[in-house]
């Protein structure tokens, strides 16, 4: 039970450090992205409201939530393997 609860604890903080570092990443994808697009574009206005109103879009797009996936693809393989290990 010990050596569950060490993978678990391990695990988790593991996943979590990949996930701020792609969650970081893909933020600072998209901000440069824009950046180039309103550099591009020649955009009058102000340059930090249009990143800004386009990083709040990305609070809301599917790909933000697909980063979740780096919790839920390894726990659910662990279990898996766990549960075919043990009751096969």
């Amino acid at each position: 039970m010990l050596a569950l609860m060490r993978l678990l604890i391990f695990g988790l903080i593991v996943l979590t450090l990949l996930y701020l570092g792609i969650s970081w990443y893909s933020r600072s994808q998209r901000r440069q992205k824009m950046e180039h697009d309103w550099e591009e574009a020649g955009r009058p206005g102000d340059r930090e409201a249009y990143i800004e109103a386009g990083m709040i879009q990305y609070q809301h797009s599917l790909r933000r939530r697909l980063i979740l996936l780096v919790y839920i693809v390894p726990v659910t393989t662990v279990a898996v393997v766990i549960y075919m290990t043990n009751f096969r």
